[in-house]
């Protein structure tokens, strides 16, 4: 029998384009998902990816330059950068149900976020200190990115259903895009007037770009639609699914050591005795190299189930680590290795869409793309966090140094074992599946 107009469930509506209004029953028009205004959002999404994730992504070019001029807190610089990564992660559970529950605090956090960002950047160019710095350009950077940039996940769901899987992709490539221009921008600053005038002038360069998207950053769904079908819920049942808990231990394993050869390369490139700038475009090919990552992970985990993603991450990382950052003494292997870690390692997250796909597909409908996205940003979160004082711990105590071949004896032999071997277990989501753990 067929239900009257306003009995559409939510993912009905969603897929539709009618939308009733609750007082008078009028019908109004959907704009189409996954096509015309969608394409804004996206396009919207990508500056905010790019601008929001690529500056803590090329902290790796402050990395030498903070180590020269606070020579007294070497040991505490790392934590910066994985400050502010492993915060935006961590935090993103916490407002994806916030934003979840409360529809109408979304598009006001992207614009408080977008504040709290600038002032960090400006208050960050003030500091006197390491400690200083962790407070600023990590922790309250992180509080402002995590604000400005979640809603985007919520708004996802809504613009896109049939290429969902690529728009994340594309999302999570932008992030490469950004890494690209950033860290040679952000170098040249750097060398020629200092970290001061470097945050200030990306404070600049945030707004100039930023402001444009701000206006297509907006839900497909008009608020009173999630009014009109009742109280906000979260499933969360798949907490106790096990496919999860194996898919979420890779995840977290793989990033204990994702973030290593961003943070460090471009001081392992000048310990090797190449220059600053060889340093800077390694870490920018790291970064070039996740758009192809991020696009072809996106496009496969569309396609096949997410083991297969994550297995292909797994090999790829492995191969770059062990056979060409090993041998990354010489300078074209460094940037053989630059390359093939990001294609593989830095698309590791897109395979986060396909997951959701994955736990929808193991009793568990509900269950929406953005939480677990940021259930499992959470978790790599965890690892980038741990990653911080791990690896300052590894760099300081490297029993390798100065003793063993190619990139082993260079004082970073540690992490790279480290990289390498959390790449490896991070792919055990593959064989789980094998032994029919997974679904």
């Amino acid at each position: 029998m067929d239900r009257p107009a306003g009995d559409e469930t939510p993912r009905e509506l969603e897929l539709s384009n009618a939308f009733e209004r609750a007082d008078d029953g009028e019908i109004f028009s959907l704009p189409d998902a996954d096509r015309g205004q969608a394409w804004l959002f996206l396009a919207s999404a990508v500056v905010f990816e790019a601008v929001t994730w690529g500056f803590p992504f090329s902290f790796g070019v402050f990395q030498p330059y903070y180590t020269q001029h606070f020579a007294d807190n070497g040991s505490s610089i790392a934590a910066i950068g994985t400050t502010a990564t492993g915060l935006l992660y961590v935090s993103a559970p916490f407002w994806f149900t916030v934003l979840k529950l409360n529809p109408r605090y979304r598009r006001p956090s992207v614009f408080v976020g977008f504040a709290v960002i600038v002032a960090a950047l400006i208050g960050a160019s003030f500091a006197q200190s390491v400690s200083q710095l962790i407070a600023t350009q990590g922790v309250l950077y992180a509080v402002g990115g995590a604000l400005h940039y979640y809603p985007v996940l919520l708004y996802l769901d809504e613009w896109f259903v049939a290429k969902r899987g690529l728009a994340f992709g594309v999302i999570c490539a932008s992030c490469g895009a950004g890494g690209v221009v950033i860290p040679f921008a952000l170098d040249w600053v750097l060398r020629n007037y200092g970290f001061r005038t470097a945050l200030r002038t990306w404070t600049v360069v945030f707004v100039v770009l930023t402001t444009p998207a701000l206006f297509y950053m907006k839900p497909r769904l008009p608020i009173r639609h999630h009014a009109n079908t009742g109280p906000q819920r979260l499933e969360l049942g798949y907490l106790k699914s096990k496919t999860f808990w194996i898919l979420q231990g890779a995840s977290i394993i793989q990033g204990l050591g994702f973030f290593l050869p961003s943070i460090y390369l471009s001081s392992f490139a000048q310990k090797v005795g190449f220059s600053a700038v060889d340093g800077t475009l390694a870490i920018a090919l790291i970064n070039a190299a996740q758009i192809v990552g991020a696009l072809f992970i996106g496009f496969l985990c569309d396609r096949c189930h997410v083991t297969t993603g994550i297995l292909v991450c797994s090999i790829g990382t492995v191969v770059a680590v062990f056979v060409f950052w090993t041998f990354a003494t010489l300078k074209p292997m460094l940037f053989v290795f630059a390359i093939l870690y990001g294609v593989y390692a830095g698309g590791y997250s897109t395979t986060w869409s396909g997951v959701a796909k994955t736990v929808r597909e193991n009793g568990y409908p509900g269950a929406e793309t953005g939480m677990i996205i940021s259930l499992f940003s959470c978790g790599k979160g965890i690892g980038a966090v741990v990653s911080g004082p791990l690896s300052e711990a590894l760099v300081d105590k490297d029993p390798w140094n100065s003793s063993a071949p190619y990139a082993f004896g260079t004082g970073y032999g540690a992490l790279l074992l480290m990289t390498g071997i959390t790449a490896f277990v991070g792919g055990f989501a593959f064989y789980a599946k094998q032994l029919k753990m997974i679904h």
